[in-house]
């Protein structure tokens, strides 16, 4: 991710909403691609002051209404989409009458910005039930509990909402935005990381094997994963949770819980994919690496070694967990170099 700059030349950022130094509010133009500065029209909406922009622009309703989007819709003819090209794969949203889900929901969204960023950098598929697309992407964002002094009570009929993938359609329990719930449960669950990006880039690892592999190259994926049929993933999910990840995972997974069944290291492999390419597009943006990367897979796990190397470093100067493993297995690279080449064929050739 880069940094943008406002008409006034302050910086600006992803996730801003209006310029600190010049009070202007700024949204994501996706007509020129920049965090900008918009400027009210005399008849409505707003002006990209992009140079050599100029687009009519209208406030994604999510951010007019509810404050948790910072994107722009393409106006047209004074008319423009309610919903910005995020907003819009929004199925279920949390209940806003609840006391802090609307900063979750918040918190939610800026996660999602930039999963699409990353997607679209990799030029992957994705569409709503809308658009031509084999499997449509959609979004829950559901709660199943409140925080009551100290604990955690169902609100939803007693039911619990779990954080998933199915058929296209991802769901993420809002308690997973609240910092303290998330991390007692990255402690209980003996995870190295426990992100709300990395959920997102988790679970939509799941929407690209329904994308990608089934009924297509499912053959070549067991040959690297192995057999997601044996066991089903019912009896695998029983295992992990009896006995859980053996003690050699690290020399074949990139992950413990990836050991728990082939559909599930597929995901947490393509979910460091994904890692790895969000954080070289902000370390080559910001000038963090100096290693030549032109796209290969090696140049790829260089840059990426090279940075993971500095900031872990940093990080333990300031107390904080390591941005990345030391060391790949040659397994994960193995599994790696096949997600990098299902990618790539994926992703529309520029001509």
């Amino acid at each position: 991710m880069q940094s943008f700059s406002c008409r006034c030349g302050n910086p600006l950022f992803y996730e801003n909403t209006h310029c600190l130094t010049c009070q202007s509010d700024v949204g994501w133009c996706p007509a020129c691609s920049n965090i900008v500065a918009i400027e009210p029209l005399d008849n409505g909406g707003y002006r990209c002051t992009h140079p050599g922009c100029d687009t009519a622009l209208m406030k994604c309703h999510n951010y007019v209404a509810e404050n948790v989007c910072n994107r722009m819709v393409v106006m047209e003819h004074g008319q423009a989409d309610a919903l910005c090209d995020c907003c819009r794969y929004n199925e279920v949203i949390p209940d806003l009458n609840i006391e802090g889900h609307r900063e979750r929901w918040a918190a939610l969204e800026a996660a999602k910005r930039r999963l699409f960023h990353t997607l679209d950098l990799l030029k992957l598929p994705h569409g709503t039930k809308d658009d031509a697309i084999n499997v449509p992407l959609s979004f829950s964002f559901m709660a199943d509990a409140l925080p009551d002094q100290g604990l955690w009570r169902s609100t939803a009929k007693q039911e619990k909402v779990y954080t998933g993938h199915a058929s296209g359609h991802i769901t993420i329990n809002v308690k997973e935005a609240d910092d303290v719930e998330r991390e007692r449960l990255r402690v209980d669950m003996n995870e190295s990381h426990r992100t709300l990006i990395g959920h997102f880039r988790h679970e939509i690892g799941h929407y690209y094997w329904d994308v990608l592999v089934k009924e297509r190259d499912e053959e070549a994926c067991r040959a690297v994963f192995g057999n997601h049929h044996r066991p089903s993933y019912s009896e695998a999910l029983e295992r992990y949770y009896q006995q859980g990840a053996p003690s050699d995972w690290p020399a074949r997974f990139i992950s413990a819980y990836a050991t728990m069944h082939p559909w599930e290291d597929f995901a947490e492999t393509f979910a460091y994919y994904l890692d790895m390419v969000a954080v070289l597009d902000t370390a080559l943006h910001m000038g963090i690496t100096h290693v030549e990367y032109d796209g290969s897979l090696d140049s790829m796990l260089m840059a990426f070694h090279q940075v993971g190397l500095a900031v872990n470093e940093l990080n333990r100067d300031m107390g904080l967990l390591d941005l990345s493993p030391g060391v790949l297995a040659p397994a994960v690279r193995d599994k790696l170099a096949y997600l990098h080449q299902l990618i790539q064929a994926a992703s529309p050739v520029e001509r």
